[in-house]
């Protein structure tokens, strides 16, 4: 299993962060954008265009949305949330984990997928078609470049592995857990039978 690592800041064409003359309340509100572009990254329309550019199989990439104190946890009924039985795929698992720093209007990008090269792949591609995304939106809109969004990812992602034992670890783990639910049936079924016989037992010697 690899991951990479990006992170990009959410700023505009005069930037808020070096601009002394700029309130904080410019920069609380860039940091608020930050979390509706965390969103955007999420939706199903950029996220198969981030599957395409990373040659990733859609229906195999998960990306989780940023969350916040209004949103702690993922829906429910998100397909994309974490599930129990991830543990056992998790070298096959191509995600997207977005989260957004509470103090500075910048998200942090996290891929992970089964080798280092797709993972640097997949988060790079999140903030390809990010900025993709934008353009579209400014070309059809015609949004002032004063009044555009600017995004700088603060250098490229690399890929690193992280386990390359997870395989061996999620196989052990499977015997394992088949083991213990096999002695649990056989010490259940050896309970029946006993009991069965005490029953019968009983039984004679009420007829005897």
């Amino acid at each position: 299993m690899a991951t990479a690592t990006t992170h990009v800041l959410v700023d505009t064409p005069s930037s808020q962060l070096i601009d002394l003359r700029q309130d904080t309340y410019s920069v609380d509100g860039l940091k608020n954008r930050s979390v509706l572009l965390g969103n955007v990254i999420a939706s199903d329309s950029v996220q198969a265009r981030i599957a395409r550019r990373a040659h990733v199989p859609v229906e195999v990439l998960r990306i989780q949305a940023p969350l916040t104190s209004e949103r702690p946890a993922p829906p429910v009924d998100s397909r994309n949330a974490r599930h129990t039985t991830d543990i056992l795929n998790s070298n096959d698992q191509y995600r997207i984990d977005v989260k957004v720093n509470p103090t500075v209007p910048m998200l942090d990008i996290y891929a992970q997928t089964p080798d280092a090269k797709s993972a640097a792949a997949l988060a790079n591609a999140a903030v390809d078609e990010l900025t993709a995304y934008l353009a579209t939106v400014v070309a059809t809109q015609d949004t002032p470049e004063k009044d555009q969004i600017r995004l700088v990812q603060l250098g490229r992602a690399t890929g690193v592995v992280i386990n390359e034992g997870v395989r061996w670890q999620a196989a052990i783990l499977m015997f394992l857990l088949t083991l213990g639910i096999s002695c649990a049936t056989v010490i259940f079924l050896a309970r029946v039978r006993a009991g069965w016989r005490q029953a019968a037992l009983s039984e004679r010697a009420v007829e005897g």
